[in-house]
């Protein structure tokens, strides 16, 4: 269809198929592209090896020099020990080290209240994953649907209604990844106020070969750096590939207490299992902080509250404290871990594909030599 919509009060649609500061920042921690084949949705990031720290990242970020193995390389363990390094005993950053670590089991913790985090964004969550609503004078953008047309009705329109906002004028739910913790309340939300769904073309592709409940119509696709525009808030999603094929993460404009700030909502944690998938996450992080730097970004959100500290943050918010502002320098800092975890990771996987060659290969020499093979 591809046809631009234009309505009073309401954006142009996307094309169409069919403070915490930071000496409170760190105080909290003392108290507590797509790849397919070659191709990738991230232009200049082919997938490869693990990746160096490009310049420009914050000078004051401590920095450790890998040790040496017995080949004279850097080892997985060595990007992990940096980016313990860098958590320090800062609660943010130590979950997000634990999330991004092999093996890590996402714990469901108790839901919170609905919470008014900024003067104009609200979580509305089930404790292990969450929805943002963006509240703009034309309307709600409703950054992702929960688990279920189930968890729409009872956790998302209630919790607005409890927060003085009226789920009726929700007018977008972007869905950041094709995953039904994320898209599954979607389609309840179009089917009951007429609002419009957004994912973006790879993960819409992702879900027509799906057989999985609650999935919605394709709506509209999101193209990447697109400006969705509400009222008088314009929110920038921008392809973030890795998580899924086509995971999206928002930059948009929030309030505090009637000062303006800039946040990032990432959106998608959990790394995925092939190596080739991993630097394509990680190609979408280096490229992201760079984005966040060149949008002021000071404020770090993530769908997945495990990942970052995030439903502690909702219980330390207070009247004059917002423990979600961390700062322009910290928010690089979350994406710095973030990197050499993804790193350690890539050279993890690369690690265990050497060792179990070389455990095939004494197998064939010793089989081959008249040996038992046991």
């Amino acid at each position: 269809m591809n046809e631009p919509r234009t309505e009073s009060n309401e954006p142009a649609a996307p094309t169409e198929h069919g403070s915490l500061t930071r000496r409170r920042f760190w105080q909290v921690g003392a108290a507590a592209a797509v790849t397919a084949g070659a191709t990738t949705l991230l232009p200049g990031h082919a997938a490869g090896a693990a990746t160096a720290r490009p310049t420009g990242r914050p000078s004051s970020t401590p920095s450790i020099t890998p040790s040496s193995t017995s080949s004279g390389g850097t080892t997985s363990q060595d990007y992990f020990d940096q980016a313990t390094a860098l958590a320090g005993d800062n609660p943010i950053l130590t979950d997000l080290v634990t999330a991004l670590t092999s093996g890590f089991t996402p714990p469901h913790p108790d839901a919170p209240d609905p919470t008014m985090i900024f003067d104009d964004v609200a979580v509305l969550s089930v404790g292990w994953v969450s929805a943002t609503a963006i509240l703009t004078s034309g309307g709600i953008i409703l950054i992702d649907s929960l688990t279920s047309p189930s968890d729409a009705q009872s956790t998302i329109v209630p919790g607005l209604q409890a927060l003085g906002a009226d789920p009726s004028t929700i007018k977008y739910v972007v869905v950041t990844h094709a995953h039904p913790d994320h898209y599954a309340g979607a389609q309840y939300l179009a089917d009951t106020y007429g609002a419009r769904v957004l994912m973006s073309p790879t993960d819409w592709t992702t879900l027509a070969t799906s057989s999985g409940a609650n999935i919605p119509t394709r709506d509209l696709d999101i193209t990447d750096g697109q400006q969705l525009t509400l009222g008088g808030t314009t929110v920038t999603l921008h392809y973030t590939p890795g998580h899924t094929p086509g995971t999206v993460s928002p930059v948009f404009p929030v309030h505090w207490q009637g000062t303006a700030h800039t946040a990032m909502l990432w959106g998608g944690t959990n790394p995925p299992t092939a190596t080739t998938d991993k630097q394509t996450y990680l190609a979408s992080a280096i490229s992201f902080a760079s984005t966040m730097s060149q949008a002021g970004v000071d404020i770090e959100l993530n769908n997945h509250p495990f990942s970052d500290y995030g439903l502690e943050r909702i219980a330390e918010l207070t009247s004059t404290d917002n423990p979600f502002i961390v700062g322009t320098s910290d928010a690089q800092l979350f994406m710095q871990v973030m990197e050499d975890m993804l790193n350690g990771r890539i050279l993890q996987d690369q690690e265990s594909s050497t060792a179990t060659t070389v455990t095939t290969a004494a197998y064939t020499t010793t089989t081959h030599q008249g040996g038992c093979g046991c």
